[in-house]
C-alpha cells in the first residue's frame, strides 16, 4: 500500500514511537512504511544518543532496513520475550481492532507482538474506520500445497478473495514460504470470524489483530497525533 502524504521534515509520529524506548531494550520492529519510519527514526536517534538496544525485525526486508541503517539486530529465534514493538496497522477501528498483512508478514508480525511487553501500533488518520473491513482487505496466509482446498473453506465462510502477487504477475510467497490471500471482509463480527479463521484446516494466519494494541498512535491531517489507549494499559 502506498503512501503519497508529503511527510513533514520532523516525523513526529516516528519520534513519539520511539520516545519511550530506554537503554537495554529489546525492541520489535515491525514492517511497512509506518514502521519503516520509526525505524529511520530509532537510528537516528541511537546515532545522537548511543544506548544499549537490540532489535527484533518482523521481516527479512525490516531486517535489511535495520543493518543498513547501523541498528544492531538479533534473531527473534533466541528471544523469549521483547520490551517494546512498533508496528504499523492497515486499518483500525473504534475499538483498536486492527487489519494488518498488507505487507505479506503477518505470523511473524503476531509472534513478536505476543512476547512484546508493550505493542504500539502506527496508523493515519484516513485509516479509522467504524467497521474493519471497510478500509482495508483482510490478507490470510495459506499453506500453498492446498490453495484450491483452502479457499473452498473460506468460501464456505463468506469469504472471496485473489491471490496476491508480485509486480511481475508471480503468487507473491512469504518469508515462511506461504502464500497470501487478500480478502473482502463480510460485515461480521470480527471476534467470531477470527476463531473460524484460527480453525481452518491450512490457514497459517490472518490480518485481524483484535487486542495486541497497548497504544495506537494516529497521525492527523495536520501533523498532530492522537494517542487511544486501552482502558487498562499503562
Amino acid at each position: 500500500m502506498s503512501d503519497t502524504r508529503t511527510q513533514p521534515t520532523v516525523d513526529t509520529l516516528a519520534l513519539a514511537a520511539i520516545e519511550p524506548i530506554e537503554n537495554g531494550m529489546i525492541v520489535g520492529l515491525g514492517t511497512g512504511l509506518l514502521a519503516d519510519r520509526a525505524t529511520r527514526a530509532l537510528a537516528a536517534m541511537l546515532r545522537e544518543k548511543p544506548m544499549d538496544v537490540r532489535c527484533v525485525c518482523a521481516s527479512r526486508l525490516t531486517q535489511a532496513l535495520a543493518e543498513q541503517l547501523g541498528l544492531r539486530t538479533i534473531p527473534f529465534a533466541d528471544v523469549e520475550s521483547v520490551d517494546y514493538l512498533i508496528d504499523g496497522a492497515s486499518e483500525v477501528d473504534e475499538q483498536m481492532r486492527m487489519l494488518k498483512g498488507h505487507h505479506g508478514a503477518i505470523t511473524r508480525q503476531r509472534l513478536i507482538a505476543h512476547v512484546a511487553r508493550r505493542c504500539v501500533y502506527l496508523t493515519g488518520e484516513d485509516r479509522l474506520s467504524p467497521r474493519l473491513g471497510s478500509r482495508a482487505l483482510l490478507s490470510a496466509t495459506i499453506i500453498p500445497f492446498g490453495i484450491a482446498s483452502i479457499r473452498a473453506r473460506l468460501r464456505n465462510l463468506g469469504l472471496s478473495g485473489v491471490l496476491r502477487r508480485d509486480f511481475d504477475g508471480k503468487v507473491f510467497e512469504t518469508d515462511g514460504q506461504g502464500v497470501v490471500l487478500d480478502m473482502t471482509m463480510p460485515d461480521r463480527d470480527p471476534s467470531q470470524l477470527a476463531k473460524e479463521l484460527d480453525s481452518t484446516c491450512g490457514v497459517v494466519d490472518h490480518g485481524l489483530f483484535l487486542d495486541e494494541a497497548d497504544e495506537v498512535l494516529v497521525e492527523c491531517k495536520g501533523g498532530e497525533i492522537k494517542r487511544l489507549q486501552r482502558p487498562d494499559s499503562e
